[in-house]
């Protein structure tokens, strides 16, 4: 392969392809309200002469370059999570921005500018004759991801009956080239408590103030070291082959993580102890990790 002819073409596209990646996320795409996100990415593929351009009943947008009977996929998520607090955004997350260096709005990283990347790379790809003897390329826009990452594929292969050969995800890594990834949980932890009048909280039990112990080793959990005398050890102890057989594994994927992402109570009123509460937890498991 010429990689300077490619990176010349690459870079021909250029105009194009970050007047696209802003074109997409001018619009919101959170999980399950990406039309618009779906539809823009479809006509783009038809703009550069994809062979094949199909929108699935779940709603991920699929095009494909090449006639052969063997698939390589490109995959990249096109939904986005919320824009959170506004005034911790110091320009438009919709509207954006671009210079010489870089380009702003909410999901040009995660992870919209895959699917530009990889619609214009299959388009080289034709361009230049590199799509292998016998195979297709498939690029997947893929909906929910971030909602529940794994279902677009379990649908493409299940209900859409394709399953590739070789599949890259275009997450954003920095540019380089990865072939692993720590697991992934959703946990719910829920406390319960017994409400009473705000003017005398000694006769109830605050289910705020349990979670807030339990907030706090969770923290512990991430944060601490693994020395002999941490008494909650942090999940970095997984690298260690003291407490895991598989520390080669999990130093190539890295330590795992917990963080809470979300809390919810109940509550009679604002002038009342609060009778439960809930945090949602975000963690990521390395390798040895059940």
């Amino acid at each position: 392969m010429d990689f300077v002819k490619i990176k010349e073409a690459a870079q021909g596209y250029s105009t194009d392809m970050n007047a696209f990646l802003r074109a997409i996320v001018k619009n919101p795409g959170e999980s399950c309200d990406e039309k618009a996100h779906i539809d823009t990415i479809a006509a783009e593929m038809k703009k550069v002469g994809f062979d094949e351009v199909q929108i699935d009943p779940q709603g991920n947008v699929i095009g494909y370059m090449g006639s052969g009977d063997k698939i390589i996929a490109y995959d990249a998520h096109i939904d986005t999570v919320g824009i959170g607090n506004r005034e911790n955004w110091s320009f438009d997350p919709y509207e954006g921005y671009e210079n010489e260096t870089e380009i702003g709005g909410r999901g040009v990283s995660d992870q919209c500018g895959g699917i530009v990347s990889s619609v214009y790379g299959a388009k080289i790809m034709k361009d230049l004759g590199l799509i292998p003897e016998g195979c297709k390329i498939m690029v997947v826009g893929t909906v929910q991801e971030e909602d529940c990452d794994g279902l677009c594929w379990q649908y493409i292969i299940n209900e859409d009956k394709v399953r590739p050969e070789f599949v890259v995800s275009t997450e954003p890594t920095d540019g380089g080239i990865y072939r692993g990834q720590r697991g992934r949980m959703e946990i719910r932890v829920d406390v319960r408590g017994v409400s009473c009048h705000g003017s005398a909280p000694e006769r109830g039990d605050n289910a705020i103030y349990k979670m807030a112990d339990i907030l706090q080793d969770i923290r512990a959990l991430n944060e601490n070291d693994a020395e002999d005398g941490t008494e909650i050890k942090g999940l970095v102890k997984m690298l260690d082959p003291k407490y895991n057989k598989d520390w080669e594994e999990a130093r190539f994927l890295g330590r795992g993580t917990v963080t809470a992402s979300q809390i919810f109570y109940t509550s009679p009123s604002r002038c009342a102890v609060a009778d439960s509460c809930s945090i949602s937890l975000d963690r990521h498991m390395t390798f040895g990790e059940t």
